[in-house]
This record gives structure tokens, sequence and C-alpha cells, in this order.
């Protein structure tokens, strides 16, 4: 019979440049392609992964279904489960007599844990990690995790000149199947697409906006843009197929390197491989930290003085704080699932400071909403707003007034998402959620 093979797919969501992938064609006689999407829960969650919102779930669904034809090229499928993925990988170890089974490395406690929990399940099965959605080869980083530097500043001057980890091409074949094709999950087919996505999930889409950027010739002048707030042209755009595993950060600096030899090398192209590093950065620092990363004092063991309104959350949630561009901003994510990196942080400094929130349901609410949701960068982001991160300048306060002054002058996104449009008493009870008295 052979050796059967099952590839689980996670955020790696494309055949090229998947060396994984490429290895489990060599090494077994048949394969199983597998994903899960495990039904949402309703719960806001800080140390687990929350339900999807429509915009994000749009976005997985169009980037699995867009694997999936790529796989039909290789007389392939792709198996989707709506169970856990342990729960769904037993019944197919149980099924097919899986020897092996393959996936990319894998970022976050929750997402390790589960991998841990089959390895030791299933002793008599080989279990493999290859390569990850990483500009450097772990083995080559002149450190070891537990001491990457405190600072992405030292962190960058150790590894900026440092080799890339070459890509690999796409695989030649992949062994057949020996799972016959399944109907996807009613929560899938069923699922209500919305006709204003401003993004097409999957892999093809990922190479034809990589492709189309560095033809546009925006690179060159993207460290003068990158802080816009609304448009398709202000930044690279590339974070929904990054984070997604659509695309790597190696395609990504490889079309880079190619640009600054035929067109043009600046300080504008050097800053999209500079915020490369950033997200290099916290992929390490969520390995070292783990679960700290969702802890309310933070890896810094600090405890932030806040209280918890509940009805300021909501009326951050929705858009409808005293703030307008904070307004905007979030009026922006519930309808689009993206958010401009300037947004972020001023939405991140108002619930932290003005609000005076638990910077933990902040980044839970990122979570659910962003189609760009990366675990480590929005984590360790928010670590470093709260003042509870690596940040050696501790809190980050932003006058939302200036902020405004300077990248909204005219008002015009403002006016756009209607941040004006809001209820401007920020309180109507306390933090017991006890009425207060109108001024």
């Amino acid at each position: 019979m052979g050796q059967v093979g099952l590839f689980w797919f996670t955020n790696d969501l494309r055949i090229d440049n998947n060396a994984a992938l490429n290895r489990a064609a060599r090494e077994v006689d048949k394969l199983i392609c597998f994903a899960s999407v495990p039904p949402a829960s309703n719960a806001l969650a800080i140390n687990q992964p929350g339900q999807l919102s429509a915009n994000r779930m749009q976005f997985l669904l169009e980037s699995l279904e867009d694997l999936n034809h790529s796989l039909g090229a290789y007389d392939q499928h792709l198996i989707v489960s709506n169970d856990s993925s342990i729960n769904a990988i037993a019944q197919l170890i149980t099924q097919h007599n899986i020897s092996q089974v393959y996936g990319t490395g894998i970022t976050g406690v929750y997402e390790s844990r589960q991998w841990q929990i089959m390895t030791k399940r299933y002793p008599m099965i080989g279990f493999h990690q290859v390569g990850d959605n990483r500009i450097f080869d772990p083995a080559s980083l002149p450190f070891q995790t537990e001491n990457l530097p405190d600072s992405f500043s030292k962190f960058r001057r150790i590894v900026e000149n440092l080799e890339i980890k070459p890509t690999v091409p796409k695989p030649n074949f992949l062994p057949p199947s020996p799972a016959q094709p399944q109907p996807w999950p009613a929560q899938l087919q069923q699922f209500q697409r919305s006709t204003t996505a401003l993004f097409a999930g999957g892999e093809t889409a990922a190479s034809a906006h990589l492709h189309n950027y560095f033809r546009s010739g925006l690179a060159s002048t993207y460290k003068q843009t990158r802080n816009g707030l609304d448009g398709m042209d202000y930044s690279t755009k590339f974070s929904p197929w990054l984070a997604n595993g659509c695309l790597s950060p190696g395609q990504i600096i490889g079309d880079l390197r190619q640009y600054e030899q035929q067109v043009e090398s600046n300080d504008s192209t050097y800053w999209i491989y500079f915020e490369l590093l950033w997200r290099e950065y916290f992929q390490y620092y969520a390995d070292k930290h783990t679960a700290r990363l969702f802890a309310f004092s933070g890896i810094s063991k600090r405890r932030p003085t806040t209280s918890f309104y509940p009805q300021r959350f909501k009326k951050w949630c929705a858009g409808s704080t005293p703030y307008p561009i904070v307004n905007a901003c979030m009026k922006q994510l519930n309808s689009t699932g993206y958010m401009s990196n300037r947004g972020r942080q001023l939405v991140a400094s108002c619930l932290v400071h003005e609000l005076g929130l638990d910077w933990r349901y902040g980044a839970a609410y990122m979570e659910q909403q962003l189609i760009d949701y990366d675990m480590a960068s929005n984590w360790g982001n928010w670590q470093y707003l709260a003042g509870v991160g690596a940040d050696p300048r501790g809190h980050r306060q932003f006058n939302l007034a200036k902020q405004t002054q300077t990248y909204d002058p005219d008002g015009l996104f403002i006016e756009r998402w209607q941040g004006n449009n809001a209820d401007s008493t920020l309180d109507y009870t306390d933090a017991a959620d006890w009425p207060v008295a109108s001024q």
C-alpha cells in the first residue's frame, strides 16, 4: 500500500514556496490535503482563537477555495472539516492508516499545543514541521529564542543583513489522495458573501497583487505614503495574504530585491523590508514569551491601572466615542475587516488611555475583525501600546486631535466613515454598570 501522508494546512494556504508540501510530495505514496475551520464561538476570547467576523471568514473561505482549485491541477483536493483539527485528523488517521503528518511551523501557544497533543497521542506516526512563514531560517540566527533581543532596534541591527531563507518552487507533482472529495461543511457552503470586500482571498489573488504592486512604482514612495488612512495605494496591502500564508515574506522580498535592482532602491524600498523585519521580530517574540503574550501585565509583569466599563468598550467597538477619528477607523474596520496601521495605533491608544480599558479586550476584538490578523503582531503591538511590552519608552499615547489634523486635515476620512455621527456622551453607566447622573 505504501506510505499515506496527511498535509495539515494552517497559515500556509499556498502551493508555491511551501517547503513542507514539497517534502510530503517526495516522501509518501498517497497524500490527504486537510484544513479545519472550527465553528465560531460567541465568546470574546483572550487566550485562544475566538469567532471570526464575516469579513475574516469570507477571506479565509476564499483562500481555501482558491487552494482547492490549485490542488485540482495536481488531481488533488482539499478536505475541509468543521470539527476541531485534533478530532478531524484522528478520524482520518483511523480511516486511511496515515503514517506521516506534515505541516508548516506554527506560531502561537494554542496552535502549537494542538500539534504537540497529536504527536503525543500518536507516537507511531511521524510528525514533520518543515520551514515556516519567516524571513530567516531560525537555525541561522546568532541567538537562541530565549535570548531574543529585548527591543526591535537591537534585533534589527543583528539580523537585517543576514541571508534570506531561499524560496522553493511549486512541487512538480502531488501523490494522489486515498480519500474521496467530500462536500464542505454547511457553515461554509451557506456563508453569505459580501459584495463590498476590499480583498479577494487566495494565492492567485496574492500573486496578482504582488506582481501589480511592484509594477505600479508605488514602492518608490512607500515611506512617504504609508501613514495614510484610506484607499488602496498608500501601503503595500500585502498583510491579508501574508497573515493567511497565501503569500510568504520570502516571495515579497524576492520581488522587492528585483525592483531595487531594476527600478530603484531608496529609503521607501528599504522601509518595506524594515516592516517585514518588524513582523519577523514579533514571531520570535511570541515564541519566547508564549502565554505571557495574553497576560494582563504583559511581558513586563507591570499591571496597568484600568477599569472595565462595558458601555465604553461597546462604544469603542461600534465607533461611537467622543473621538471622531477613532469612530471613523472603527467603522471602517467593521465594514471592511481592514484598518490602516496608523488607525490601529490611534484606536488602541484611545482604548488604553482615553477610555482606560483593559488592552486585551481591544486585542481580542481586532482578532475577530481583521482579515490580516496575525497573532504575534497583533498581541505584540497591543502590549507596546499598553506599556506592558518590549518598548523601552513605555506607554505610547497619541494626541488624537493632533493626529487628526496631521492625517485627516480636511476631515475627508472622518466624513466618509461618519466619524462625527456618534453619541458624544462617553458614560451612561459606571464601571459597575450603575447609572451615571446626567451632567
